[in-house]
Parts: C-alpha cells; sequence; structure tokens
C-alpha cells in the first residue's frame, strides 16, 4: 500500500477518499485554489498546496503544477476524484512519466471511451448493444441533420466527450436542431474543450441503469451490480438507488456481463462504470438495453454500491493501483437491501433550479445517515465549481424502508444561506411514481410543477420569523430577572412591530408580550401564541398552545431562514434607508441573477426584440443560461461584452422606455 497519496480535487469527494486513506494509513496531500484556501478538504489532509487562482482552469486543471506539487511532497500515487482531470489521459500519462502512480485506468483505456463515438464502435465490435445513431467524423451541420433525419425524432444531440449532461440537447422538432447543435456544441468546448457531437435515437421511456465496474492488474474483472440513475434533471442525476426497482436475475446477469466485456475490451483497470440505457415501454428486458458511455473514474453516487455490498471501493481503487488482485471474485459479491442517494445542491427550484452562491450561515446535516459533505457552516458555495453541498446516502432492508429513511433524512436536513433542492428531493421521494419504483427519466420532468411549486409560509413559521428579528426565541433565564421580565410595561402588555419581506412584499407583524416567556403575533389578523422552551444546539423547543415542535431560525444579516414542518422559509428584514431597485416582467433591466462570465451577447444597441428573446448567454457553476427579454422593446444600452465577469445584480442590458409607459 501506498505510504502517500495526492488528491487532486476538492470538496466532498476529496474528504471522502481522505477518510479511506486515514483508515488505511495512508498519508494524504491536498491541494487547493485561491478560493478554496480554508476549506474543508484542505482542513482534513496532512498537508496541502495551493495550485492556482480560483478559476479551475487556472488550478484543478493545470496537470504541470499538479504533477510539479506531487513531487515536491513525494507523494507515491494520484487519486483524482471525479470531474477536473479524473478522466484525462494526459494526466494519467504525465504521472506515469514523473514516476507517480495515477489511481485510475492506463490512458490508452480513458482515450477509448473517453469519446463517446469511438466507444460506441467498438462496443459494437465487441458485442455490446449500443443505441442507434450517428458517431461519425463527419461533424459539418448539414450533416448531422441528415443523420438525424435517419434515425428519426426525437433525438438526443450529445457531446461525445465528458458527461455529467454537458453538451446534450433534446430535439424533438426538426426545425430546432440548428440551434440545438450550436449549443450544445458550445456548451461541449467550454466543459471539456472538445465540441464534436453525436446525435442518438431518444427513446421516449428510458432508464438509466449503470453498472460498476472493477478490474486489477491480474487480468481479473468482476461486477459489483447495478445503480438505477434515472431520476434526472436536464441529464443531471438527481437521486440514485441500488439495486434498480424491478430488476430480474436474467437481466443483471446480462447487464453485467456485458459491462465486464466492455472493460476487458480496452484492458481495463481500476474503478469504472458503464452507464446503459433501457427501453422500458413494456418493462425491463433484457433484450432491450443499450450501452451509453462508459466513466472511466469512481462516480458521484458510487455510496449507494458502497451501501448494498458491504465494500468501500476507493479502498478497492488505492489496492488495485499498488499492484494488489481484486479483493473479491464475481462468486463472492452480493446484494444486501436497498440504498439511495440524493444529491444536494445550492439551486433554487422555484427559479429553474438557477444556482445559488453565498455563505452557508448554518449547514445542519441529518443525523444516522451517511453525509458526503466538503462544507461546514461559515463556508462559502462560490461561482467557480460545481454547486452540490452534500450527498446524503441511507440503506434500508428494503426499498420501501430505505425510502422511508432518506425522506426523514431530508427534512432534518437544515441549510440556511443559500437556496437549496432539499425540499424538491424530499416531494420527489413522496410522488407516487416514484415511491411505487415506477421511474424513468421523463419523470421529474412529467411532475415539475408539484415537486418545484412554493408553499407559501404558514402563520406558524412567519411568527417565529417575527421572533428571530427581535431576538427573544430563547426562553428566558429563570436566574435573570431583567430576562425574565422581558415585555413588562407598567400599563399592560408591550406590544412591537416587525416588518419583513417575502419575495419583496412587506408584511407587517404586531408582536406583544403576552406573559413571562410568552409571545402573541398577529398574522393576517390570527394570532399565533408562541412560548419558546429549552434550546439544542441550533433546535428550539417551541410550544404552540396546543402542540409542541422543534424549529430552527438561522439568521444571517438580514436573511432569516425558518425551518419548521419539514419546510424551510426565507424572510429578510427591510433596510428603511434603501431604495426600491425592483424588476418585474416588464421591467426595463436584465441583471445578472448570479455571479458568471459572459459569453454572448445576441443583440445591439437600438435593435428590437421581442419578450422572451434571447439577449445574453452566461456560464457559472458548470451551466449555460440564457437570458431573455423581459418584455417587448428597443434595447437601450448594452453593459457587457463577451469575456466579461459578472457579478450577482450586475446590470446588463437596459430596454428603453416605451412611450405612454
Amino acid at each position: 500500500m501506498f505510504g502517500k497519496i495526492l488528491i487532486a480535487n476538492r470538496g466532498e469527494i476529496a474528504c471522502r477518499i481522505m477518510r479511506t486513506a486515514r483508515r488505511l494509513g495512508v498519508g494524504t496531500v491536498a491541494i487547493y485554489s485561491d478560493a478554496d484556501r480554508t476549506a474543508m478538504h484542505v482542513e482534513d489532509a496532512d498537508e496541502a498546496y495551493r495550485v492556482g487562482p480560483a478559476a479551475a482552469a487556472e488550478s484543478y486543471l493545470d496537470i504541470g503544477r499538479i504533477v510539479e506539487i506531487a513531487r515536491r511532497c513525494g507523494a507515491e500515487a494520484v487519486h483524482p476524484g471525479y470531474g477536473f482531470l479524473s478522466e484525462n489521459p494526459s494526466f494519467a500519462e504525465a504521472l506515469e512519466q514523473a514516476g507517480i502512480v495515477f489511481v485510475g485506468p492506463p490512458a490508452g483505456a480513458i482515450r477509448a471511451m473517453g469519446l463517446k463515438d469511438a466507444a460506441k464502435a467498438l462496443m459494437e465490435r465487441s458485442g455490446v448493444p449500443v443505441v442507434p445513431g450517428y458517431h461519425g467524423v463527419d461533424q459539418d451541420p448539414s450533416r448531422l441533420e441528415e443523420q438525424a433525419a435517419e434515425v428519426g425524432y426525437p433525438v438526443l444531440v450529445k457531446a461525445r466527450a465528458g458527461g455529467g449532461g454537458k453538451g446534450m440537447r433534446r430535439v424533438d422538432d426538426p426545425a430546432d436542431l440548428a440551434a440545438a447543435i450550436e449549443s450544445a456544441r458550445r456548451e461541449a468546448l467550454a466543459s471539456f474543450g472538445d465540441g464534436g457531437l453525436l446525435i442518438e435515437k431518444c427513446l421516449t421511456r428510458p432508464r438509466h441503469i449503470e453498472i460498476q465496474i472493477f478490474a486489477d492488474h491480474h487480468g481479473n474483472a468482476v461486477h459489483l451490480f447495478e445503480r438505477d440513475c434515472s431520476a434526472q434533471r436536464r441529464h443531471q442525476k438527481v437521486i440514485e438507488e441500488a439495486p434498480a426497482p424491478g430488476m430480474t436475475e436474467e437481466m443483471r446477469l446480462a447487464m453485467g456481463e456485458a459491462a465486464v466485456r466492455a472493460a476487458r475490451a480496452v484492458g481495463y483497470v481500476g474503478a469504472g462504470t458503464v452507464e446503459f440505457i433501457a427501453d422500458v415501454t413494456g418493462g425491463l428486458d433484457s433484450d432491450r438495453f443499450y450501452f451509453m458511455e462508459m466513466n472511466t473514474r469512481l462516480q458521484v453516487e458510487h455510496p449507494v454500491t458502497e451501501a448494498i455490498t458491504g465494500h468501500d471501493l476507493v479502498e478497492w481503487q488505492l489496492r488495485i493501483a499498488a499492484g494488489e488482485p481484486l479483493p473479491r471474485t464475481q462468486e463472492n459479491l452480493s446484494i444486501n437491501g436497498w440504498a439511495f442517494e440524493a444529491r444536494i445542491y445550492a439551486e433554487n427550484p422555484a427559479t429553474g433550479f438557477l444556482p445559488s452562491t453565498g455563505r452557508l450561515a448554518l449547514f445542519d446535516p441529518p443525523m444516522g445517515v451517511r453525509v458526503d459533505t466538503g462544507v461546514r457552516t461559515g463556508d462559502t458555495i462560490t461561482p467557480y465549481y460545481d454547486p452540490m453541498i452534500a450527498k446524503v446516502v441511507v440503506h434500508g432492508k428494503t426499498r420501501v424502508q430505505a425510502l422511508q429513511r432518506l425522506g426523514r433524512a431530508l427534512a432534518e436536513t437544515r441549510i440556511a444561506g443559500v437556496s437549496t433542492n432539499t425540499e424538491f428531493l424530499a416531494r420527489l421521494c413522496a410522488e407516487e411514481d416514484f415511491a411505487s419504483g415506477n421511474v424513468d427519466t421523463g419523470l421529474i420532468d412529467r411532475a415539475l410543477p408539484q415537486l418545484t411549486a412554493e408553499l407559501p409560509p404558514d402563520a406558524n413559521a412567519t411568527a417565529i420569523a417575527a421572533l428571530a428579528v427581535l431576538g427573544v426565541l430563547n426562553p428566558p433565564s429563570q436566574g435573570d430577572p431583567w430576562q425574565s421580565l422581558a415585555g413588562w410595561r407598567l400599563w399592560g402588555q408591550g406590544t412591537q412591530h416587525v416588518d419583513l419581506l417575502r419575495h419583496g412584499e412587506r408584511i407587517g407583524l404586531p408582536v406583544e408580550f403576552l406573559s413571562k416567556g410568552c409571545f402573541g403575533v398577529s398574522v393576517d389578523g390570527t394570532t399565533v401564541k408562541i412560548r419558546p422552551l429549552a434550546r439544542d444546539g441550533t433546535k428550539q423547543r417551541i410550544d404552540f398552545g396546543d402542540r409542541i415542535v422543534d424549529v430552527v431560525a438561522a439568521r444571517d444579516g438580514a436573511m432569516i431562514t425558518v425551518f419548521v414542518d419539514g419546510g424551510a422559509h426565507i424572510f429578510n428584514v427591510p433596510d428603511p434607508l434603501a431604495v426600491s431597485t425592483a424588476t418585474g416582467p416588464d421591467a426595463d433591466h436584465v441583471v445578472a441573477p448570479m455571479p458568471g462570465l459572459v459569453t454572448i451577447v445576441a443583440t445591439s444597441a437600438g435593435a428590437r426584440v421581442k419578450k422572451g428573446e434571447a439577449l445574453i448567454t452566461m456560464e457559472a457553476m458548470k451551466m449555460e443560461l440564457t437570458l431573455t427579454a423581459p418584455r417587448d422593446g428597443t434595447i437601450a444600452e448594452i453593459s457587457v461584452a463577451p469575456g466579461d465577469q459578472v457579478a450577482d445584480g450586475v446590470l446588463l442590458v437596459t430596454l428603453a422606455e416605451e412611450p405612454g409607459a
């Protein structure tokens, strides 16, 4: 086993690798960008080295600098995690030339599987079924249009490099293909440095099922069964589970054998995932699954496989990279129970899952389940990297039990300071088709309105926010006579007025001090009576008169987040000196909704535009965002140019005032 390894990554995966290394007695080295100097993975490592500025291209993607650090610190091996350089054959080769072990497959295997078009051709020759489509080298748009027509709509336009749904577009109408090709190529170039595309038949009711494989340097290869990753949004996985619901032993055997054949075809070594798409219009069938791609790295969702097999996949990676044989044969591997993983992101489902940046005023993960994370309370979610905050992983004897545990764990997760998808994930757990195991990749899109609907806070949540503003949620101290007289007046009970903002709407709330430690808050004409009881960490026990529950009220500056009854509600305390800059649907200004890089300016001063017409394209947090005209009108001024890095709220485009407006 190695004495010291360098982890060429950041965040939760770097922390997760360090946990296994520490258990094995292996020393760990972290790298960090300027944005990550105080990050959790830096603190967890035995030693850490600055790798460059905040931008990933100048830090976590700098092969020369990382190899130099690995040499300098004396690391015997480098674990790439996932993302960044994990599937870059040049990185593997650079390490090999430096005499450092790459914890991953040979560069040749990465190249063979790194481009989806070449990988599909290789799989066809190896007898692995592939999705019908065009995987050729001719990338002329007219050629792609011809092939799309031949394949038949709907089709998927896909980047041949990379993964994670980047550079992928579904096209149902031939008239939309040209724009989809242009957009997918642009995103693929930005994400992977390769604008090559392929065309695939889009199955109307697909399941995304992947097989975890491992191979060693001694010619052995096994699979560790399947994971179902069909719960997706914009081709990004949301909740993964293992095993796959409805999977038959016949189909598991067929898919497992196909995955091992795929690994052997490229001389694979280490951990990898062979991703298949299954046509489930008539249920799971061993004759209707197709190879999509192979990820030549550890997957984000690997914890569910660890949960059902009882094996640490990072330990397997390290042992195999050190030259040891596979720890188990296929006959000695089995499935135990069921597992789910939910990815918590800093994003707002109510605004189209727009990523959210800012300081984590509170990060209070659930107890009793596995939580993989790389952040703590007080850390900042920056615009430079993927906005994933944590992965919540649960295990149970049955799917029903595991799903129930996941739902409860999500309800107990409390994150303040940024918007998150936690409540969206909890609703997905309870969605009828998902709960019954009737999943496919279109499930979330079909259920999106109810999954993302923003429920207004009830009177209890609003009243709690008012008391948080006044700072009276803590129960009065029995030993402090001044605290015990809070709200006392010579002639009657004291009353204070609290103003809150909710989506720009001002809420006025009279708060009456009813008796020692008891308050009455008037919300929409109804008085909510609240008596704060004991406090346990961030949780506050509250007596509402007819019931007692735990609530959390986290304040960060002007923002107050109230967690009660499984929901999270955000309020703001208005600044009496602030000037209103509200921009509604008919506003004259287009502002940056998040920090990012301006890549395209699709209009010019003086141009006449229609409502919904594309004006500005931005890139931030590994996604492309197109900003559109808020109304019909004429462009008065454009304040940015392609290549500009802008902050949240910066004015981008101004529309001219309309006569009579």
